[in-house]
Protein backbone atom coordinates (compact mmCIF):
# COMPACT_ATOMS: atom_id res chain seq x y z
CA UNK A 1 0.00 0.00 0.00
CA UNK A 2 0.83 3.33 -0.44
CA UNK A 3 -0.24 7.10 1.11
CA UNK A 4 0.55 10.71 1.58
CA UNK A 5 1.19 10.89 4.88
CA UNK A 6 0.60 14.68 4.92
CA UNK A 7 -3.35 14.33 6.21
CA UNK A 8 -2.36 12.04 9.21
CA UNK A 9 -1.28 11.73 12.62
CA UNK A 10 1.17 8.41 11.71
CA UNK A 11 0.14 5.05 10.84
CA UNK A 12 -0.90 3.35 14.28
CA UNK A 13 -4.49 4.16 15.42
CA UNK A 14 -5.33 7.02 17.81
CA UNK A 15 -8.80 8.35 19.06
CA UNK A 16 -10.09 10.98 18.05
CA UNK A 17 -7.39 11.39 15.29
CA UNK A 18 -7.06 10.35 11.49
CA UNK A 19 -4.82 7.69 10.80
CA UNK A 20 -3.22 5.60 7.80
CA UNK A 21 -4.24 2.73 10.56
CA UNK A 22 -7.78 4.30 11.49
CA UNK A 23 -9.01 4.80 7.89
CA UNK A 24 -7.85 1.09 6.61
CA UNK A 25 -9.23 -0.94 9.62
CA UNK A 26 -12.39 1.30 8.94
CA UNK A 27 -12.92 0.35 5.44
CA UNK A 28 -12.44 -3.08 6.60
CA UNK A 29 -14.47 -3.77 8.94
CA UNK A 30 -17.15 -2.16 6.24
CA UNK A 31 -16.28 -4.81 4.05
CA UNK A 32 -16.02 -7.80 6.58
CA UNK A 33 -18.62 -6.47 8.62
CA UNK A 34 -16.42 -7.37 11.68
CA UNK A 35 -13.37 -5.62 13.66
CA UNK A 36 -9.85 -5.46 11.44
CA UNK A 37 -6.73 -5.56 13.17
CA UNK A 38 -3.92 -5.21 11.47
CA UNK A 39 -0.44 -5.71 11.21
CA UNK A 40 1.82 -3.96 9.15
CA UNK A 41 5.73 -3.78 8.34
CA UNK A 42 5.98 -0.15 8.68
CA UNK A 43 4.66 2.31 11.21
CA UNK A 44 5.53 5.41 10.20
CA UNK A 45 4.96 8.85 12.32
CA UNK A 46 2.79 11.84 11.31
CA UNK A 47 3.61 13.26 8.46
CA UNK A 48 5.82 10.35 6.59
CA UNK A 49 4.56 8.77 3.38
CA UNK A 50 4.94 5.12 1.96
CA UNK A 51 5.23 3.89 -1.45
CA UNK A 52 5.71 0.13 -0.36
CA UNK A 53 4.17 -0.73 3.20
CA UNK A 54 2.87 -3.96 3.23
CA UNK A 55 0.31 -5.09 6.01
CA UNK A 56 -1.83 -8.43 7.06
CA UNK A 57 -4.94 -9.09 8.65
CA UNK A 58 -6.95 -12.19 9.04
CA UNK A 59 -10.60 -11.73 7.19
CA UNK A 60 -13.52 -14.55 7.55
CA UNK A 61 -12.60 -16.82 4.59
CA UNK A 62 -17.02 -16.72 3.68
CA UNK A 63 -16.35 -12.83 3.38
CA UNK A 64 -13.56 -12.95 0.91
CA UNK A 65 -14.25 -15.89 -0.96
CA UNK A 66 -18.26 -13.87 -1.53
CA UNK A 67 -16.16 -10.57 -2.45
CA UNK A 68 -16.94 -11.08 -5.85
CA UNK A 69 -20.59 -11.69 -5.66
CA UNK A 70 -21.36 -12.45 -9.58
CA UNK A 71 -18.52 -10.66 -11.34
CA UNK A 72 -15.97 -12.97 -13.11
CA UNK A 73 -13.24 -11.09 -10.83
CA UNK A 74 -11.10 -13.06 -8.04
CA UNK A 75 -11.81 -12.18 -4.27
CA UNK A 76 -8.45 -10.54 -4.31
CA UNK A 77 -9.32 -8.03 -7.31
CA UNK A 78 -12.86 -7.69 -5.99
CA UNK A 79 -11.34 -6.95 -2.56
CA UNK A 80 -9.10 -4.41 -3.75
CA UNK A 81 -11.63 -2.69 -5.85
CA UNK A 82 -13.80 -2.25 -3.20
CA UNK A 83 -11.36 -1.08 -0.73
CA UNK A 84 -10.17 1.93 -3.09
CA UNK A 85 -13.70 2.86 -3.41
CA UNK A 86 -14.53 3.22 0.05
CA UNK A 87 -11.11 4.99 0.52
CA UNK A 88 -11.52 7.37 -1.86
CA UNK A 89 -14.34 8.73 -0.06
CA UNK A 90 -12.46 8.65 3.07
CA UNK A 91 -10.14 10.38 1.52
CA UNK A 92 -9.10 14.51 2.46
CA UNK A 93 -7.49 14.98 -0.94
CA UNK A 94 -9.93 16.46 -4.17
CA UNK A 95 -12.43 14.51 -5.54
CA UNK A 96 -12.36 11.57 -6.75
CA UNK A 97 -8.89 10.24 -5.89
CA UNK A 98 -7.82 8.88 -2.14
CA UNK A 99 -4.64 9.85 -0.22
CA UNK A 100 -4.49 5.98 0.38
CA UNK A 101 -4.07 3.30 -1.97
CA UNK A 102 -4.00 -0.07 -2.26
CA UNK A 103 -1.66 -1.56 -4.59
CA UNK A 104 -2.09 -5.00 -4.51
CA UNK A 105 -4.23 -8.00 -2.39
CA UNK A 106 -2.96 -11.69 -2.01
CA UNK A 107 -3.52 -14.38 0.01
CA UNK A 108 -0.63 -14.55 2.51
CA UNK A 109 0.88 -17.72 3.01
CA UNK A 110 1.11 -20.11 6.09
CA UNK A 111 3.63 -18.59 8.95
CA UNK A 112 3.62 -15.15 6.97
CA UNK A 113 3.48 -11.89 9.15
CA UNK A 114 4.40 -8.19 7.59
CA UNK A 115 6.64 -6.95 10.40
CA UNK A 116 8.35 -10.08 11.60
CA UNK A 117 8.73 -11.94 8.08
CA UNK A 118 10.72 -8.87 6.46
CA UNK A 119 14.42 -9.07 6.24
CA UNK A 120 14.62 -5.01 5.63
CA UNK A 121 13.02 -1.81 5.31
CA UNK A 122 13.63 1.18 2.53
CA UNK A 123 13.40 5.22 3.46
CA UNK A 124 14.63 7.47 1.37
CA UNK A 125 14.14 11.24 2.62
CA UNK A 126 14.76 14.07 -0.35
CA UNK A 127 16.48 17.59 0.46
CA UNK A 128 16.92 20.67 -1.87
CA UNK A 129 19.83 22.63 -1.45
CA UNK A 130 19.80 25.02 -4.32
CA UNK A 131 17.55 27.80 -3.71
CA UNK A 132 16.98 28.70 -7.45
CA UNK A 133 15.71 24.99 -7.75
CA UNK A 134 12.87 25.31 -5.08
CA UNK A 135 9.44 24.23 -6.75
CA UNK A 136 6.42 24.87 -4.14
CA UNK A 137 4.70 21.61 -5.99
CA UNK A 138 7.51 19.75 -4.08
CA UNK A 139 6.97 21.42 -0.78
CA UNK A 140 4.98 18.23 0.74
CA UNK A 141 7.60 16.00 0.30
CA UNK A 142 10.81 18.02 0.18
CA UNK A 143 12.90 19.68 2.95
CA UNK A 144 14.28 23.45 0.94
CA UNK A 145 17.85 24.41 2.34
CA UNK A 146 19.67 27.19 1.33
CA UNK A 147 23.33 26.51 1.69
CA UNK A 148 24.89 23.19 -0.39
CA UNK A 149 25.50 20.34 1.24
CA UNK A 150 28.81 18.15 1.08
CA UNK A 151 27.95 14.94 -0.28
CA UNK A 152 31.05 13.07 0.54
CA UNK A 153 31.51 14.43 3.98
CA UNK A 154 27.80 12.91 4.45
CA UNK A 155 28.57 9.85 3.11
CA UNK A 156 31.90 9.35 4.54
CA UNK A 157 30.02 9.69 8.00
CA UNK A 158 27.10 7.23 6.79
CA UNK A 159 29.72 4.59 5.90
CA UNK A 160 30.46 4.83 9.95
CA UNK A 161 27.29 4.06 10.84
CA UNK A 162 26.54 0.94 9.04
CA UNK A 163 26.32 -2.08 10.46
CA UNK A 164 24.88 -4.19 13.67
CA UNK A 165 24.82 -1.20 16.54
CA UNK A 166 22.70 -0.46 19.76
CA UNK A 167 21.14 2.89 17.89
CA UNK A 168 20.05 4.34 21.19
CA UNK A 169 21.30 7.99 20.19
CA UNK A 170 19.42 7.47 17.75
CA UNK A 171 16.14 6.49 18.46
CA UNK A 172 13.12 7.42 20.82
CA UNK A 173 13.21 4.17 22.53
CA UNK A 174 10.28 2.44 24.15
CA UNK A 175 9.73 0.64 27.23
CA UNK A 176 10.92 -2.61 27.27
CA UNK A 177 11.93 -2.75 23.32
CA UNK A 178 15.76 -3.16 22.13
CA UNK A 179 17.42 -0.08 20.24
CA UNK A 180 19.99 -2.63 18.64
CA UNK A 181 19.35 -2.14 14.98
CA UNK A 182 21.31 -3.83 11.69
CA UNK A 183 21.74 -0.63 9.36
CA UNK A 184 22.35 -2.18 6.02
CA UNK A 185 22.87 0.63 3.92
CA UNK A 186 23.00 4.74 4.35
CA UNK A 187 23.57 6.58 1.33
CA UNK A 188 23.19 10.50 0.02
CA UNK A 189 23.40 11.23 -3.95
CA UNK A 190 22.52 13.58 -5.68
CA UNK A 191 19.49 12.54 -8.51
CA UNK A 192 18.94 14.06 -12.43
CA UNK A 193 16.63 16.61 -11.35
CA UNK A 194 19.42 18.04 -8.51
CA UNK A 195 17.55 16.49 -5.44
CA UNK A 196 19.99 15.44 -2.77
CA UNK A 197 18.10 11.97 -2.24
CA UNK A 198 19.22 9.94 1.02
CA UNK A 199 18.52 6.48 0.98
CA UNK A 200 18.85 4.16 4.36
CA UNK A 201 18.04 0.74 4.38
CA UNK A 202 17.48 -1.56 7.55
CA UNK A 203 16.28 -4.71 9.18
CA UNK A 204 13.96 -2.44 10.96
CA UNK A 205 14.00 1.03 12.34
CA UNK A 206 13.61 2.20 15.58
CA UNK A 207 11.06 5.32 16.51
CA UNK A 208 12.41 8.28 14.76
CA UNK A 209 15.87 6.45 13.67
CA UNK A 210 15.32 7.58 10.41
CA UNK A 211 14.99 11.20 10.52
CA UNK A 212 17.73 11.60 13.57
CA UNK A 213 20.05 9.89 11.58
CA UNK A 214 19.53 12.25 8.47
CA UNK A 215 19.11 15.14 10.81
CA UNK A 216 22.56 13.96 11.94
CA UNK A 217 24.13 13.40 8.35
CA UNK A 218 22.48 17.05 7.34
CA UNK A 219 24.30 18.94 9.91
CA UNK A 220 27.81 17.30 8.66
CA UNK A 221 27.09 18.24 5.03
CA UNK A 222 26.04 21.43 6.12
CA UNK A 223 29.46 21.90 7.23
CA UNK A 224 28.48 22.31 11.06
CA UNK A 225 30.06 19.24 12.42
CA UNK A 226 32.80 16.93 11.23
CA UNK A 227 32.49 13.51 9.38
CA UNK A 228 33.29 11.58 12.92
CA UNK A 229 30.48 13.20 14.89
CA UNK A 230 27.66 11.06 14.08
CA UNK A 231 29.77 7.78 15.19
CA UNK A 232 31.19 9.34 18.25
CA UNK A 233 27.18 9.86 19.12
CA UNK A 234 26.85 6.47 18.23
CA UNK A 235 29.30 5.30 20.65
CA UNK A 236 27.89 7.09 23.49
CA UNK A 237 24.59 5.28 23.21
CA UNK A 238 22.47 7.32 25.07
CA UNK A 239 20.01 9.85 23.46
CA UNK A 240 21.79 13.53 24.63
CA UNK A 241 21.17 17.27 23.66
CA UNK A 242 23.14 16.60 20.24
CA UNK A 243 19.91 15.32 18.61
CA UNK A 244 19.14 16.34 15.75
CA UNK A 245 15.92 15.12 14.41
CA UNK A 246 15.40 15.95 10.41
CA UNK A 247 11.34 16.99 9.39
CA UNK A 248 8.97 14.65 9.01
CA UNK A 249 7.91 15.39 5.28
CA UNK A 250 10.10 14.77 2.94
CA UNK A 251 10.41 10.72 4.25
CA UNK A 252 9.17 8.06 2.64
CA UNK A 253 8.77 4.70 3.56
CA UNK A 254 9.74 3.21 0.28
CA UNK A 255 9.77 -0.76 0.07
CA UNK A 256 9.61 -3.43 2.43
CA UNK A 257 11.81 -6.64 1.74
CA UNK A 258 11.17 -10.24 2.20
CA UNK A 259 12.35 -13.83 2.08
CA UNK A 260 11.47 -15.53 -1.64
CA UNK A 261 9.84 -18.49 -0.34
CA UNK A 262 7.02 -19.31 1.95
CA UNK A 263 9.34 -21.29 4.74
CA UNK A 264 11.76 -18.58 4.70
CA UNK A 265 8.98 -16.29 5.50
CA UNK A 266 7.68 -18.35 8.03
CA UNK A 267 11.29 -19.01 9.53
CA UNK A 268 12.18 -15.37 9.29
CA UNK A 269 9.27 -14.51 11.23
CA UNK A 270 10.36 -16.93 14.45
CA UNK A 271 13.64 -15.42 14.00
CA UNK A 272 13.15 -11.79 14.24
CA UNK A 273 10.39 -11.98 17.14
CA UNK A 274 13.57 -13.49 19.67
CA UNK A 275 15.19 -10.40 21.27
CA UNK A 276 18.03 -8.57 19.51
CA UNK A 277 21.51 -8.51 21.66
CA UNK A 278 24.53 -7.29 20.71
CA UNK A 279 27.75 -9.40 21.23
CA UNK A 280 30.09 -8.12 23.47
CA UNK A 281 32.74 -8.22 21.18
CA UNK A 282 31.02 -5.88 18.82
CA UNK A 283 32.82 -2.36 18.85
CA UNK A 284 31.47 1.27 17.65
CA UNK A 285 32.41 2.00 14.34
CA UNK A 286 35.54 4.18 13.85
CA UNK A 287 36.32 3.67 18.27
CA UNK A 288 38.95 1.64 19.57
Amino acid sequence: MAYDGSGFHGWAAQEGLRTVEGVLAGVLATLMREPARLTVAGRTDAGVHARGNVVHVDVPRHAFESMPGRSDASPEQALRRRMMALLARASEGPRGSSDVVVSRVSVAPEGFDARFSALGRVYSYRVCDAPERFDPLRRGDVLWLDSRLDLEAMNEAAALLVGEHDFLSFCKPREGATTIRELQALHAQRTDDGIVEIRAQADAFCHSMVRTLVGSLLRVGSGRRPAHWPARRLARARRDGEVVVAPAHPLTLEAVLYPQSARELAERARHTRAVRALPATLSAPGMD
